[in-house]
């Protein structure tokens, strides 16, 4: 099955990429080696959970907030590379939680957006991965990740 199909059957959709709001490039290509730069769980423009999860968000809210920016990445991905059927492993996560100082299950929100790597692409979404705990975020978003993924020449 086509990877977009797989993402429709679970009930969701790539979305526009997003667009930076800062000095930087959504990703750099890099030999088979793509660098996607940090995204965060708004889509399309739209607003979505803000605050720090342990506090204003709960950790199923986190979860889902880590989909939609993983989402996010798959968009910037499919924008370099056109195919998301292009894709040969999912290499490396790295998710930065904003979260209350008395919070530390910074993994358990992640993982919204590992599982969702996993469904999509099963073993080749399977990847090592950090999860990080911050004290704020860009625009007030609880969840922001950073994906390198291994791409067909």
């Amino acid at each position: 099955m086509k990877v977009e199909e797989k993402i429709k059957q679970l009930g969701l959709k790539i979305p526009d990429v997003p667009k930076p709001d800062a000095n930087y490039i959504p990703a750099r290509r890099v030999g088979n080696i793509i660098y996607i730069s940090g995204q965060g769980c708004d889509i399309n423009e739209m607003s979505s959970i803000k605050g720090r999860v342990g506090e204003f968000v709960s950790e199923e809210e986190g979860y889902n907030a880590a989909k939609f920016a993983v989402l996010n990445c798959l968009a910037v991905l499919k924008s370099e590379i056109k195919s998301l059927d292009k894709v040969k492993k999912v290499v490396y996560l790295r998710g930065y939680i904003c979260s209350s100082s008395s919070y530390n299950n910074q993994h358990k929100v992640l993982n919204g957006a590992s599982d969702l790597l996993i469904d999509i692409f099963g073993e080749k979404g399977k990847h090592a991965r950090c999860a990080i705990g911050v004290n704020s975020l860009p625009n007030g978003i609880p969840v922001e990740i950073e994906m390198i993924v291994e791409v067909e020449e």
